[in-house]
């Protein structure tokens, strides 16, 4: 089994960095057979403007500029997709919704045009969603930020295009708590991704944040 691992944060000694890998080496000490890639936007360059070439893909007169074709194989080539990012503004920072803007393009994620069904092309692909975030939960559950979330990402962006969540977890408080935590958390993760999810039921977690981390 392999695992894509995207991590959009522009600092490499930030704490989503650390969670990222931490949940790579949490995919090997399980089974030293699967295998991941992480994939760091930030340092690769990746181009989030979504531009002309983008809006012709959309449209079908055109096929992906090359950058995309190289994300979506990566894609491709992974059982499952993890996207660990700071939480700015109870969203993904622009670089993550861009990439997905251009990668999740009409014809590969999904195939939409006005004389046909539309179709779901994603639907073998398994997410794991890990947001970082410096707010508490209850500040998420009071204003509803955490549902709009959910709604927004897990359902918005990938239920459309057929992809499972299989989990979406918010690790707060990322500012005050001791970093250990969350790192405990994300080897957990790591360990359990390629688990049956008849054998694992996971619950979304709680909450998010505002705070760049």
């Amino acid at each position: 089994m392999h695992a894509l691992i995207v991590v959009a944060h522009h600092d490499p000694r930030s704490l989503t960095h650390s969670i990222a890998t931490r949940i790579a080496e949490g995919i090997a000490h399980a089974n030293p057979a699967d295998t991941f890639e992480i994939a760091d936007l930030a340092a690769e360059g990746f181009d989030p403007r979504f531009g002309f070439a983008d809006h012709a893909v959309h449209h079908r007169e055109a096929s992906p500029p090359a950058d995309v074709l190289a994300e979506q194989a990566r894609i491709d080539r992974a059982e499952a997709l993890v996207l660990v990012y700071p939480i700015y503004w109870w969203s993904m920072p622009a670089l993550l919704k861009g990439w997905i803007d251009r990668v999740f393009s009409n014809g590969w994620a999904f195939d939409f045009s006005l004389d046909k069904p539309f179709i779901k092309q994603l639907q073998r692909l398994r997410v794991h969603l890990v947001g970082v975030g410096g707010a508490d939960a209850d500040s998420f559950q009071r204003h509803g930020y955490d549902e709009a979330m959910t709604t927004q990402i897990d359902h918005g962006i990938f239920d459309y295009c057929g992809a499972q969540v299989m989990s979406s977890q918010r690790l707060l408080e990322s500012e005050t708590l001791d970093p250990s935590i969350h790192l405990e958390t994300a080897f957990a993760l790591g360990q359990r991704l390629f688990i049956r999810s008849s054998e694992a039921a996971w619950a979304h977690a709680d909450a998010e944040c505002v705070q760049p981390v």
